[in-house]
Formats: structure tokens, C-alpha cells, sequence
């Protein structure tokens, strides 16, 4: 009971025999995975075409009486044989590929979450540097600061002019 509740990939409150039944599940979907992957390879291309002239040449030039599969009757047993692992094979191939579909699908949904959060932080970020632009209209450059001292400067001196001039008289 402590595993099941301590596993972060189980939904929470699950009794023991559900995640149990849980887990069984995911071992057998990795276990397809697993299939599917190997099916895919050129590796295992290669070793089956092996074991099938293997197979053939075995039950055409074989003794006669050690040979198990005729070929009269067309290699009965090993089409069976082939026959019985491709019925196997589609369906593990097509659970694997559902898992990899609910995968993709969960990717899917944290992709577009991710892009709606990296869209409304560009729009913040987009809102907030307008916002400095117009912070920054009303803020003083420095020619204005030195317009405006030089403007003062002058008023000073032309004061300073005016008393010494009214001093003098």
C-alpha cells in the first residue's frame, strides 16, 4: 500500500489492487513496446529470414527421416509457424502504438500549455516595455535638464544685472 500511494505517475487515492492492476499493465504495454522495437529492426529482419531458409533447406536436403516439414505439402508447419507470429505480432505492434499515441497526445496538451504561458509572458513583457516607452516620454533628456538650467542661468544673471543696476543708482 506504501508503494502504490508513494509513486508519483498513479493517480492519488488508488487502492493497492487497482495499482497493482496498474502496474501490471504498464509492464505489459512496455513489455509490447519492447516487441514492437525489436519487430522494427533490420536485425530482426535478418535473423528471420534466416530461420526461414534455415528451415527450408533443412526439410529439402535434411535426412529424410529427421525432416519434420514437407515440402510437398509447402511447408505447412512453418507457414503455420509464420502465421501464428504475424497474428501475435499486429496486435502487440498496435498497443505499442496506442501507448505512443497517449504519449504523443500528453506531449500534445504540455506543448500548447507551454506555448499559452510563453504567449501571456510575451504579452506581459510586450504591455510592461510600452509601458516604459510612455514612462519614458514624460521623463526629462538631458538636453531639456540643460535647456532648462541654461533658461535659469539666464533669469539668475539677468536678476543679479537688474539688482546691481538698481544698486548703482
Amino acid at each position: 500500500m506504501a508503494r502504490a500511494d508513494s509513486r508519483f505517475d498513479d493517480p492519488k487515492g488508488l487502492r493497492s489492487s487497482l495499482g497493482f492492476r496498474f502496474e501490471r499493465r504498464d509492464r505489459f504495454g512496455r513489455f509490447t513496446e519492447a516487441i514492437a522495437r525489436a519487430m522494427g529492426t533490420p536485425w530482426f529482419l535478418f535473423v528471420l529470414s534466416l530461420f526461414v531458409i534455415v528451415w527450408m533447406l533443412y526439410n529439402t536436403f535434411g535426412p529424410a527421416n529427421l525432416r519434420f516439414d514437407s515440402i510437398a505439402l509447402g511447408f505447412t508447419t512453418l507457414t503455420l509457424i509464420l502465421s501464428l507470429q504475424a497474428s501475435y505480432a499486429a496486435p502487440l505492434i498496435l498497443l505499442a502504438q496506442n501507448r505512443q499515441d497517449d504519449r504523443d497526445r500528453v506531449q500534445i496538451e504540455q506543448d500548447r500549455q507551454r506555448a499559452e504561458r510563453n504567449l501571456a509572458d510575451t504579452e506581459y513583457l510586450a504591455r510592461e516595455v510600452v509601458a516604459l516607452r510612455l514612462a519614458m516620454r514624460d521623463m526629462a533628456t538631458k538636453d531639456f535638464i540643460r535647456a532648462e538650467l541654461r533658461a535659469l542661468l539666464e533669469e539668475l544673471e539677468a536678476d543679479e544685472d537688474a539688482t546691481r543696476g538698481s544698486a548703482e543708482k
